[in-house]
């Protein structure tokens, strides 16, 4: 008989998985989105900004029904409306049809972030043991995936319509498969659960550094968002290359930050975490740097190749500092610096696009590099203080260089 922890961890795989091949081929489609919908790269980040809005709705939405019905529930209900969601871009004919699409795409991505998370904690829990960063590095893997894919359907001439309307196919498929592995929900009675330290530790004030912690990760995932919805036009626009040519440049970002994910645990146990953040931060800004000055196609691939192995480090890192800053607070620290993370990824995409109003695109590049460079100088504040390292010494974490 199948173990059902393990058979609940590989569903949570495959929805997350999921969610980055779903985010991924709306990714790579934006260039083709873009002209249907005859509009300009800074009305598109205008509107880029309604999927932010809409994913933030959602997350507010979804968390307290997955306490309340449990993940088991809610997953598959945010997979299916996230998998229809996403032909919606490819239909839009104008600025209005497209933000109101992307405001329902948003919706979707946000209810399924939150929604499968809170289950890969339930799967954590009963390993009792780390199993979280691979589920973060499948969801890179869906996004190479659907790079791949994509750049063959469009060589192919594809519309986008008929591309995402296979994805939503597909979408259900998987959830239809995985959905029956899911666990129940846990048992509340006769102890205070993980899920409710956030919300009594949020009365307390948040130290200072939590919320330095936070503005690094939001420069940090800001530049993350860029890439992801910048990457595939900026090669398109500076360098003229062929839309499946184009589509690579998502997927060598998005092959980077996986094995860069992948790879982490082991740089930061021998090396510690300040270097991680302060060497990573810098890679990046050189990573994007020459992916916005490149003359030839190959070197922009090898920029945003070096962009994302430099920042796949970083975020967990910041997460891994706030969560050992106060183990009688680390769910609120956590929720303060991925919160205020999360913020940033949403803006990222919505701040090129007005810069390219005044500047081209490849010189509005130079923000999310000045970030870095931000990021970098202050990396600093992830070693911990004296009650820090109390804390984190017999979790055998390293304070860092």
């Amino acid at each position: 008989m199948k173990n059902p922890l393990r058979a609940a961890r590989q569903a949570t795989f495959a929805f997350f998985t999921l969610n980055g091949f779903v985010l991924g081929m709306w990714i790579v489609h934006i260039p083709a989105v873009e002209q249907r919908a005859g509009i300009s790269h800074a009305v598109l980040g205008w509107l880029l900004l309604l999927l932010g809005a809409g994913a933030f709705a959602g997350m507010q939405v979804v968390g307290p029904l997955a306490d309340r019905y449990g993940a088991r529930k809610v997953v598959p209900a945010s997979a299916v409306l996230c998998s229809a969601a996403v032909v919606l871009p490819g239909l839009a004919e104008g600025p209005v049809a497209l933000g109101a699409a992307l405001l329902v795409l948003g919706f979707g991505n946000g209810c399924l972030d939150v929604s499968m998370n809170t289950h890969a904690v339930q799967v954590e829990r009963g390993y009792a043991r780390p199993v979280m960063s691979a589920f973060h590095a499948l969801f890179s893997v869906g996004g190479v995936l659907a790079a791949l894919i994509a750049a063959r359907t469009l060589s192919w001439d594809w519309s986008p319509a008929a591309t995402l309307a296979g994805v939503s196919v597909l979408g259900f498929v998987v959830t239809a498969l995985a959905a029956p592995a899911l666990l129940r929900p846990e048992p509340t009675g006769g102890g205070k659960s993980p899920e409710a330290v956030p919300s009594g530790g949020a009365r307390r004030r948040t130290p200072t550094r939590i919320w330095a912690l936070a503005a690094l990760a939001l420069m940090l995932m800001l530049c993350e968002g860029v890439a992801n919805d910048w990457s595939v036009l900026g090669l398109r626009d500076i360098l003229d290359a062929s839309a499946s040519t184009a589509a690579l440049a998502y997927g060598a970002f998005a092959t980077a930050m996986t094995i860069g994910r992948l790879l982490t645990d082991r740089v930061a146990a021998r090396f510690g975490p300040v270097a991680v953040v302060r060497h990573g931060a810098a890679l990046a800004a050189l990573g994007l740097t020459a992916a916005a000055l490149a003359p030839w196609i190959p070197l922009a691939l090898i920029g945003w190749t070096v962009f994302g192995i430099g920042l796949s480090g970083c975020i967990p890192q910041l997460f891994s500092a706030a969560g050992h800053a106060d183990q009688d607070n680390a769910g609120a620290n956590v929720s303060r610096v991925a919160g205020l993370g999360y913020l940033g990824m949403l803006a990222g995409p919505g701040v090129i696009g007005p810069l390219t109003h005044f500047v081209p695109l490849n010189v509005a590049f130079f923000l999310p590099v000045a970030f870095c460079v931000v990021a970098a100088c202050a990396a600093g504040i992830i070693r911990p203080g004296s009650r820090a390292d109390e804390e984190a010494a017999p979790l055998g974490l390293p304070a860092g260089p």
